[in-house]
């Protein structure tokens, strides 16, 4: 009976680490999955860009980049809440936009809410609003940071 006990004990004691490897979007679904290998860990409903349809081409389209891309660095002192960069524009992007003469733009980001609007996320939340990036809620950002570590892939796709 006592080592029934204390493997019970052990388990409490120990929970299972959860390790995001990584971030799925699906932008027709307004859906993001964090993954642990082939294991869904979490799953959000997003906002993406006001016109979401199709991949990132330059600065000002409100499109969400489609492709894979590396969460590389959290920014604490956003205007939206809390804040995990996107590594868009790659070199590939960078090139497609010069053969065009544009900027492919930048500051890619899943973040949470605009500064001081958290308490609007149950209306904003319904709607393609932000101009290219990933928006949670306040709350679920504060969970998304906790549980993805910089240098996570994230793959976004139609």
């Amino acid at each position: 009976m006592r080592s029934i006990a204390a493997f019970l004990l052990l388990l409490v004691a120990c929970p299972a680490r959860t390790e995001v490897t990584l971030v799925q979007v699906i932008k027709s679904e307004n859906k993001m999955l964090l993954m642990d290998g082939q294991k869904v860990v979490k799953t959000y409903h997003i906002a993406l860009g006001a016109s979401p349809k199709g991949h990132k081409m330059q600065e000002g389209d409100q499109k969400t980049p489609e492709g894979r891309y590396i969460l590389d660095y959290k920014k604490e002192d956003s205007a939206y809440y809390r804040a995990m960069h996107l590594s868009y524009p790659n070199s590939r992007d960078r090139a497609q936009a010069e053969v065009r003469g544009v900027s492919p733009g930048g500051f890619i980001m899943v973040h949470g809410q605009r500064n001081g609007l958290g308490w609007f996320a149950p209306l904003t939340q319904r709607f393609n609003w932000t101009q290219g990036c990933i928006a949670l809620s306040n709350s679920e950002m504060d969970d998304f940071m906790a549980l993805v570590q910089t240098g996570t892939p994230i793959e976004i796709r139609w």
